[in-house]
């Protein structure tokens, strides 16, 4: 029984790692094996997350799983699961809410999927900085309301890791709001990234991640919605030479976790896990902000080249937005929206 397991998830992981660009060893996540026996745990807590922990995003959930354990003295089990092993974050998300896993690292353009709240953290130039967004998780007033947006479907936000700062990868040069307006770009498939894109006036295709590779080098788009982090972790770089530095939002996955089984944690291991989860996540924060750096510098090494919006562009942008504010000023409530905007700005 215990080596068909261990086939099975060798097979889910070769199709989670070849479904999203990533390399096709099955091995690739021996590194981050536990170097404990969990199965004596009193309490276990099943993860999941499309990415691949070389971000250091990801990589969060393995820190978070290790000092859980030490810290509870092993009564208590963070299983992670990232590489899409659970399968997509529509099927995660139903697990979640079913009970039948536990904790989600859920992308942040997916979020508003859950709650219409959670799209504050997406919509265009309100957290557009790594400053902005910690102060957004730091004030009470702001981060308590986008905590509990879903917990009318029994799910808690605890917390958030990211994986940089979003912009567009292209085949072409894009300096200017004229060049962008000739590209057709992939954006998620999200409600606030259509809603933003329709309102910018821009050609866009929504697509799944593991349709990008091969539209990309096909032509059938020629522009990614997304950051320097994944663009060169995974690899689109090789094809996409052209990177427009937007910075219209911050890239997250957001840490949701079932509130039924929060509850039912006992009380001292619930203060070790959310301390845990909250001082992880902030490291992985800052250790974000290095590693779209060094992305960057690698990128730049091989030859892509950055350009920045200027600021007229850049102000024509946040114009254009308007009807986004309008529309999801209302579904977030307009006076937490307003609060948002006047703190952040």
């Amino acid at each position: 029984m215990k080596l068909l397991k261990i086939g099975l998830l060798a097979i889910c992981t070769f199709f989670a790692l070849t479904s999203i660009g990533y390399s096709r060893d099955v091995s690739a996540l021996e590194q981050w094996k536990p170097a404990f026996d969990p199965s004596g745990a009193e309490y276990h807590y099943i993860l999941s997350n499309v990415g691949h922990p070389a971000i250091a995003g990801v990589g969060a959930g393995y820190r978070i799983r290790d000092r859980i354990w030490e810290e509870s003295n092993g009564r208590l089990y963070v299983d992670f699961r990232p590489l899409s092993q659970l399968g997509g974050e529509k099927d995660v998300l139903r697990k979640l809410k079913m009970g039948a896993i536990q904790g989600m690292m859920c992308s942040s353009v997916a979020a508003a999927n859950v709650a219409p709240k959670l799209g504050i953290v997406n919509l265009p130039y309100i957290i557009d900085s790594s400053e902005k967004l910690e102060t957004f998780r730091n004030t009470p007033e702001l981060f308590d309301p986008f905590s509990e947006a879903a917990l009318k479907q029994g799910v808690r936000v605890i917390d958030f890791t990211g994986y940089g700062s979003y912009g567009w990868a292209t085949t072409t040069p894009v300096r200017t709001l004229a060049d962008a307006r000739k590209v057709n770009f992939r954006i998620a498939q999200a409600p606030v990234n259509t809603d933003s894109y329709k309102a910018w006036g821009f050609k866009f295709t929504v697509m799944p991640w593991p349709d990008v590779p091969q539209a990309l080098q096909t032509g059938v788009i020629d522009g990614l919605d997304h950051t320097p982090i994944v663009c060169g972790i995974t690899k689109k770089f090789d094809v996409a030479r052209y990177f427009t530095n937007l910075h219209y939002t911050q890239g997250l996955y957001v840490h949701m976790i079932n509130e039924r089984w929060l509850k039912k944690l006992p009380e001292d291991l619930r203060a070790i896990f959310l301390e845990t989860v909250k001082e992880e996540s902030a490291i992985a924060r800052q250790k974000t902000d290095e590693q779209q750096a060094e992305q960057i510098r690698l990128a730049k090494e091989s030859g892509v080249q950055f350009f920045e919006l200027n600021d007229a562009d850049r102000a024509q942008l946040i114009k254009l937005s308007q009807p986004v504010y309008d529309k999801w000023g209302q579904r977030l409530g307009s006076d937490y929206f307003k609060k948002v905007q006047s703190t952040l700005q």
